[in-house]
């Protein structure tokens, strides 16, 4: 049975756990999405929008994010 995931935004956490850098290259990343996507610093990233952003399969992605 699949889990359903509850929340819509990535974190930098999420995003170092699919990646492999450190925290503070996937902050580093988040933050150059965000300004590529002309979003205000307090706008979150949505999880498809990292996917589209870094070309990586959206269902992969949701595996490896952990509520």
């Amino acid at each position: 049975m699949k889990s359903h995931n509850k929340r819509l935004c990535i974190y930098p956490k999420d995003i170092q756990r699919i990646t492999g850098k450190s925290y503070r290259q996937s902050l580093r990343l988040l933050n150059k999405i965000r300004n590529d996507l002309n979003k205000l610093e307090n706008e979150f990233v949505s999880i498809e929008e990292f996917c589209i952003y870094t070309g990586l399969n959206f269902e992969k992605v949701l595996e490896l994010i952990i509520d």
